[in-house]
């Protein structure tokens, strides 16, 4: 059987910033475990979908529920608290009858989005190249069966 790293060539690593080094899990896991608690919360499901749609500007929490196919309104809620707990979101609430409660994010909110925009442009320009590893991976499994 052969087995490669890569049909690709591998990209270079990343340059780390200037004054920094690069985080060593194994020398630091405190650090390894407070970056695994933020990614964990701002890297979920829910939460990537809401930052993605609060990145086209402040919304309602009934425009939320109606643009994220699939959350609940305790799972929006829940979501929502959580990202106003880290900072990546601010709730105002207008003193009307009803009261109108508007979501936007904060600037740290605007940063992950753009992360979030990256990693999604990434993965679409990088579709065909996986859907073709999949079905190269998946044909090898077929075969040593």
């Amino acid at each position: 059987m052969d087995v490669r790293v890569s049909d690709t060539t591998l990209p270079q690593k990343l340059s780390v910033k200037p004054g920094t080094t690069p985080l060593d899990c194994a020398q630091d896991s405190s650090a390894c475990a407070v970056i695994r608690s933020i990614l964990a919360r701002t890297t979920d499901k829910w939460s990537i979908l809401i930052v993605k749609s609060l990145g086209r500007g402040p919304h309602r929490f009934s425009e939320l529920r109606r643009a994220i196919d699939g959350i609940s309104q305790r799972m929006l809620t829940l979501t929502l608290r959580n990202l106003e707990r880290d900072g990546l979101v601010l709730r105002t609430v207008t003193p009307t009858t009803p009261p109108r409660v508007d979501y936007e994010l904060t600037t740290l909110g605007e940063s992950l989005w753009t992360l979030t925009e990256a990693f999604g442009q990434w993965a679409m320009s990088n579709r065909p190249e996986i859907e073709a590893a999949r079905a190269r991976f998946d044909a090898r499994l077929d075969a040593d069966l």
